[in-house]
């Protein structure tokens, strides 16, 4: 099938064919101020490798491994905090909804709504995030094998969106542990939809430290270059300054400093493959 492309924002464009963007920010909303420089220092590392950029980060994370984690500042202060990111900086948003009522009220303010891995098979879920015509970036679920998020593009299709986005992030493999097949990416493209890698999300180990996920942040690198050499539309990471000090997903998380390293290497096999 021939791969689609996904026009994001006037400046960002997503496609299998295409050389790869970034999707990156912080898991959650830490604060204005945090949310704020970390994406001033994204976009402009971005730009020092001309890559376009989406901003990613959530206002609520409502399936934390303990009723006492935090989730964030909630959507109401959210997505007031990421429309200003957006206004500032002049760079399109994604966030991730959970309700029907989250996609509309999200659909206000940023540039991509993304359906959570956990729910990649809430029929209302998708139904209303196709109704509000914006792109969906839909999460293949952990338990699911590639071909089977077909079913979930083909419910967007019906509802009526022909601008949908796929993510490979990693799936379960026994007790507490992910990996990453690559085939399922090749297998995602037969969708035509451009097929995004969460190289962060893939190192995650679920419920790996009793009551939270733990991590191993140091496989992201080769993680990327392998999905690189694949060919993906973007690179989904989570980056934080400070990862042992994040308020979720530290573990898992790309410290900043790392970032250029790891565009510099996936950018020059991006470049190699396409």
């Amino acid at each position: 099938m021939k791969n689609k492309i996904v026009k994001i924002s006037p400046a960002v464009s997503l496609s299998n064919d295409l050389p790869f963007a970034l999707i990156a920010g912080p898991c959650v909303i830490e604060s204005r101020k945090h949310t704020l420089a970390l994406a001033a220092k994204l976009k402009q590392i971005s730009a020092e490798f001309k890559i376009p950029f989406i901003f990613k980060a959530s206002y609520d994370k409502a399936n934390r491994s303990s009723g006492s984690s935090y989730r964030g500042p909630g959507i109401k202060e959210g997505l007031k905090i990421l429309e200003e990111v957006k206004k500032t900086l002049k760079v399109p948003i994604l966030t991730d909804v959970h309700t029907e009522e989250q996609a509309f009220q999200s659909a206000q303010i940023v540039d991509i709504i993304q359906v959570p891995a956990f729910l990649s098979r809430q029929t209302d879920l998708i139904k209303a995030c196709a109704h509000t015509g914006k792109p969906i970036n839909i999460k293949k679920g952990q338990f699911l094998a590639p071909e089977d998020i077909f079913n979930a593009v083909k419910k967007a299709e019906f509802f009526g969106s022909d601008k949908i986005t796929l993510t490979e992030r990693g799936a379960t493999f026994g007790y507490h542990n992910l990996v990453v097949d690559f085939r399922g990416i090749e297998i995602m493209k037969r969708s035509g939809c451009p097929v995004i890698f969460d190289a962060t999300h893939s190192v995650q180990l679920p419920g790996g430290a009793g009551s939270k996920s733990s991590g191993n942040r140091e496989f992201v690198l080769p993680l990327c270059k392998a999905a690189a050499a694949v060919g993906v539309a973007a690179l989904f990471l989570e980056v934080h300054e400070n990862p042992d000090k994040a308020l979720s997903d530290g573990a898992n998380s790309v410290d900043l400093k790392y970032l250029k390293q790891i565009l510099a290497q996936a950018k020059a096999i991006d470049k190699a493959v396409k």
